[in-house]
């Protein structure tokens, strides 16, 4: 198996005896060494030492007026945000620990974007040994917001920021889909293709073809099962649904904001009006390998999953809630 997702650092971490990563020099030193943190020519001397120190001894202790006394106040942002993540990490004796510390404390106030790296590296090791490049594909959703790309009669997904410096409505014909040669602005990931994912897997730029009773989302639920399962530590089912008829809503989860808004009206008995259901990508049906870690309320019925779009045609998922918002009994070992 071909490796990937090689710049989140991965390789520079060690695993403890349950699996989990720990964090290293090595990857520490990764995060001061990043163009943000590098000190411009015209850096004030406290910035230059402290970033010094830092490549020297990334671990050692710094005071809040160190970085206060930073001259730029930029410079002086970053390093707190980047203080503040490192912190983080040498809290929790591996990062899966740091990250599911943090979904139950937003007190560190760190920025989205390490959140996301905190999950792509995290996803890294839990799908590691995954030889399938749609689940791998699947799983950018996690950690890399999307954009819907028009599309005749499939559901097209590119990475937002791939797409985002090109026309909102970029050239996807059937041809592309097949993988041919064409002038199309984006490969759509597909068995002719699916070997090309190893060697531009940290390029982001293949879509993902999620319409309903297709491969997409069958990888997606294999991600999730997979996010779940190496996290917490419990073993589920998921499997992707063309809709959601007659379905008893006793237990949902929305994976990302949108989708938790038309949960929450779904369950206080409203119906979704036709722009609202249009936002909907797709739903999933969840079910525990041991009926018992759920919690009574559940009864025996499955925890039905929901994705949806925003108004503007973006995916923004978020995986915490997929943890958070499961009904098990021993919420205790997040």
């Amino acid at each position: 198996m071909s490796d990937f997702w090689i710049a989140c650092g991965h390789h520079l971490l060690d695993r403890d005896e349950s699996g989990g990563l720990r964090v290293t020099d090595e990857f520490l030193k990764a995060y001061f060494a990043r163009p943000e943190l590098m000190p411009p020519k015209d850096a004030c001397p406290v910035e230059r030492t402290l970033h010094r120190e830092m490549l020297a001894d990334p671990r050692q202790p710094v005071g809040a007026d160190e970085v206060a006394a930073i001259a730029d106040e930029d410079a002086r942002e970053n390093w707190r945000f980047v203080l503040g993540f490192r912190d983080l990490m040498l809290r929790h004796r591996t990062l899966e620990a740091a990250y599911l510390a943090a979904l139950h404390s937003w007190s560190d106030n760190l920025p989205p974007l390490f959140i996301n790296q905190l999950v792509q590296v995290i996803l890294r090791n839990a799908l590691d040994g995954n030889d399938d490049p749609f689940v791998l594909r699947a799983a950018e959703l996690f950690f890399r917001p999307q954009r819907i790309l028009p599309h005749e009669r499939a559901l097209l997904l590119g990475d937002e920021e791939v797409v985002g410096g090109r026309s909102p409505t970029p050239v996807l014909s059937l041809i592309s889909m097949l993988a041919t040669k064409t002038d199309a602005q984006l490969d759509v990931l597909s068995e002719d293709n699916a070997e090309t994912y190893w060697e531009r897997s940290d390029r982001f730029d293949l879509a993902l073809d999620l319409t309903a009773g297709g491969r997409g989302p069958h990888a997606l639920a294999q991600a999730m099962a997979r996010w779940v399962s190496h996290l917490l530590g419990i073993d589920v089912a998921v499997e992707p649904l063309t809709e959601l008829r007659e379905a008893r809503l006793t237990w949902y989860v929305g994976l990302d904001a949108e989708a938790t808004n038309m949960g929450d009206r779904l369950w206080h008995g409203e119906e979704l009006d036709e722009p609202s259901a249009g936002q909907v990508l797709s739903l999933f049906r969840l079910t525990f390998a041991d009926a018992g870690l759920a919690m009574e309320t559940l009864r025996g019925e499955p925890v039905y999953l929901i994705l949806a779009m925003t108004a503007d045609q973006k995916l923004r998922m978020k995986p915490q809630n997929l943890l958070m918002g499961l009904p098990i009994r021993r919420g205790e070992a997040i």
